[in-house]
């Protein structure tokens, strides 16, 4: 359910209907005591207006104006980003951040990854045994910490209604998947990427 925006109009409706009764405190619209109320009800409609955007732009996946404040709390912008990220990847990254919940698991990186707006699979891989099937890779002890991020080539991110000004209708690469798995991969593993068309 929406807060209601309430216009300058609606406000000096309201405060015409708490004035008291009688002829000192007219209710027509050319006097003066009405006409100075109505200077005060445009900031109550902003103030209302602002209000109401506050409760949208509280959660990190709708912010805008709170964005900064998010990504101090989260410790970003980091490198991941770029130098210069746009509204949508900045809001990606606070979305990915807040929502991680940490883990280990193949469904935790796909989510984390889809957070920041990538579709993602991985492979997991096993050492070499004796008895393994022919096509099977081959290695040492190492790919038992081994796992693969299946990405496209270009992960595409177009820009959505209410982006930034000034941001490109799209944009495209893998650079802040690569940094973000990169930096909450598990210490002892080993990430390999494998990017296809």
């Amino acid at each position: 359910m929406l807060a209601p925006n309430y216009s300058a109009a609606d406000y000096l409706r309201a405060l015409l209907a708490h004035l008291p009764r009688g002829r000192v405190w007219p209710r027509d619209s050319e006097t003066s005591q009405v006409k100075t109320l109505g200077t005060f009800t445009p900031a109550f409609e902003r103030l209302n207006a602002r209000a109401n955007n506050l409760l949208v732009d509280a959660f990190p996946s709708s912010t805008y104006e709170l964005l900064p404040e998010w990504e101090s709390t989260l410790g970003l912008p980091d490198p991941c980003a770029g130098e210069a990220p746009t509204t949508e990847q900045r809001v990606a990254q606070v979305v990915g951040r807040f929502t991680a919940t940490g883990g280990q698991s193949i469904a935790y990186y796909t989510a984390v990854a889809k957070a920041i707006g990538y579709a993602i699979t991985i492979t997991q891989y096993v050492p070499a045994q004796f008895g393994m099937a022919f096509g099977m890779p081959f290695g040492g002890d190492d790919w038992a910490f081994a796992w693969e991020i299946n990405a496209p080539t270009f992960s595409i991110n177009y820009l959505s209604f209410g982006g930034s000004f000034g941001t490109p209708f799209a944009s495209w690469g893998n650079n802040v998947l690569q940094c973000e798995l990169e930096r909450i991969m598990p210490a002892h593993t080993i990430l390999n990427f494998s990017y296809s068309d």
